[in-house]
């Protein structure tokens, strides 16, 4: 089942069907998307991942995947989940953009890798990161991330595949991390 987690101010939660809204609020949001790396997904398609969220990844165990809650705001999304990209699991946040600048992507990131590595004995995790996304990149830089290669999309985008020992980023400071 996937945990409950804390990090010093936000709280990891497992979606409930009550979150759908706000779920697909943020997956609706240009500029999230455009971060992400993907085309605005229409409102039913996010709608039935979000359903299955509920009815099969979280029965199933496939991955673990939460809301990421600062008091009573929902501010994000994350998931720890085996990546086709390489042998490996990839950290998966989004957060919404009125919470960017806030050093919050930072303490996502070290909570995911603390997991990683406590729950799932994990010793390394993946992150996809565009190549234009400058804050991400930086904070990741910070938390010991290091550049395995690009993967470039059909469209010509270039995405920088990242690789960082689970151990590394719940190590790294709040100091600095403006993402």
């Amino acid at each position: 089942m996937t945990p409950v987690l804390r990090t010093e101010r936000l709280q990891f939660l497992p979606y409930r069907a009550e979150d759908e809204d706000v779920f697909v609020a943020l997956l609706r949001n240009e500029e999230v998307c455009r971060w992400m790396g993907q085309d605005l997904v229409p409102e039913p398609e996010l709608r039935a991942l979000f359903r299955a969220i509920l009815t099969d990844v979280y029965p199933q165990r496939r991955f673990d995947v939460w809301g990421l809650w600062l008091g009573d705001a929902y501010v994000g999304h994350a998931e720890v989940k085996p990546t086709g990209n390489v042998d490996g699991h990839e950290l998966v946040t989004a957060l919404a953009p009125a919470y960017w600048g806030r050093g919050l992507g930072g303490e996502v990131v070290r909570g995911l890798l603390r997991h990683a590595a406590d729950n799932l004995g994990l010793t390394e995790a993946y992150g996809m990161v565009g190549a234009e996304n400058t804050a991400s990149l930086a904070m990741c830089r910070r938390l010991g991330f290091r550049h395995v290669r690009d993967v470039v999309g059909d469209d010509g985008s270039v995405t920088r595949m990242l690789v960082v020992p689970t151990t590394a980023g719940a190590a790294a400071t709040d100091a600095g991390d403006p993402v």
